[in-house]
Parts: structure tokens; sequence; C-alpha cells
């Protein structure tokens, strides 16, 4: 299996130029921005940013814990909020099986990471290598699985950039179910996936 910075390094070549290339002015109708400048969805976890005890917490309630890395003034983000985000498919999926929190990519709130050192929101996005927004990234479900190391270290799946509402619930749907583990090129994973739907019926348009 490729290391999954290849992987992701490989996906974002095909899959993000595409999107970013589709994206349309934020305007109205856009998510609410909060006093600090980031888009807000209510379903948001809100934590004393223990990254451990968080996972904790995704563990006990049977969902997996993923990050959501934005800044203030990101086009990106905003546009992410006010079509993928708001999609109630989307929305509901994420809510029923993640615990979801967001960092600012430039805060200075403290975070404790996986293996106990605390630093500030920052600091933590140097420490993972996040310097794009936005940035999704998954973890393992358990906990045990992440004990010990930094998130770097600990991810199990990186989502780079703005993707439209089908491209955002698949790559849920690709973490949750585990198929990274057994199918590391998403891309090969995703068109397989959009076939399965519309053998159901369903209007896919990957593009």
């Amino acid at each position: 299996m490729l290391p999954i910075w290849t992987r992701r390094q490989a996906l974002l070549g095909t899959l993000t130029a595409a999107s970013v290339l589709a994206l349309p002015r934020v305007g109205a109708g856009a998510a609410e921005v909060a006093e600090d400048g980031m888009h807000k969805q209510p379903w948001f976890h809100q934590s004393f940013l223990d990254l451990k005890d968080d996972l904790a917490d995704a563990e006990a309630a049977g969902k997996g814990l993923v990050v959501f890395f934005e800044q203030r003034g990101c086009p990106y983000c905003g546009e992410m909020h006010r079509t993928s985000l708001s999609d109630p498919e989307v929305s509901k999926y994420i809510k029923d099986n993640f615990l979801a929190l967001q960092i600012n990519l430039h805060g200075s709130r403290e975070v404790t990471d996986f293996d106990g050192k605390k630093m500030e929101e920052r600091k933590l996005a140097e420490r993972w290598r996040v310097n794009f927004t936005p940035t999704i990234v998954f973890f393992p479900a358990k906990v045990a699985d992440a004990a010990g190391k930094s998130g770097r270290d600990a991810e199990v799946w990186r989502l780079q950039g703005y993707w439209k509402a089908f491209h955002t619930h698949a790559t849920f749907v690709y973490v949750k179910t585990g198929a990274y583990g057994h199918e590391p090129n998403f891309q090969r994973w995703l068109s397989e996936y959009a076939e399965k739907l519309r053998a159901e019926g369903k209007d896919v348009k990957l593009w």
C-alpha cells in the first residue's frame, strides 16, 4: 500500500483542481460567520480541544473523529459551508457518523495533540503540515490506534480543498466504511461507488 501522503498528493492533483475550477462565487446564502471570522456549522463539536479525549468521546458514540482546518476570509471554506456542508444529506451523514472539530489555521487556542503535547492551533497546523484551507483530517476509530502519536502520524485520510457535495459525502463514506484500508486509490473507489449508486437508480455526476 502506498503511504497516505503519496496517495493524497496523487488524488489532490486529479480532483482538487477540477473542483476549484468549478468554484462559484460566494454570495447570498453563505453560512453564518462567527465573531472569529470563521464559518460555523451547528453540529461542530465544542470541546476543550484535547484530541485524545475527543477521540474517546467519538469512539464511545460509535463515531469517527474529523478535524476541519479553516481560516478567516477563506473563500473555499465559505463555499464548502454554503454548498457541501449545507446539503442535508451530507450534513446528516457527518452528524450521524462523525464528531467534527474546527481548528483555525492561524488560531491561538491551546490544543492537546494525541501524544499529549500542548500547542496553539497554528503550531498544531505546522506540526501536521497543514498549509491550505479547507483541509479535513480523519482519524482512526479507536483511541488505541492514535495513542502516543501526533495527529500527523495518526491520521488515516486527508481531504484538501473545496469539493462538491457528492465528493464530500463520498469521502466521509470512504472513511466511515474503512474502504481506505483495502482500496487506497480513492479515485478508483469513487468511480466504483458512483456506479453502485447509478445501479440503484440514483443520478450521479462525478464532474
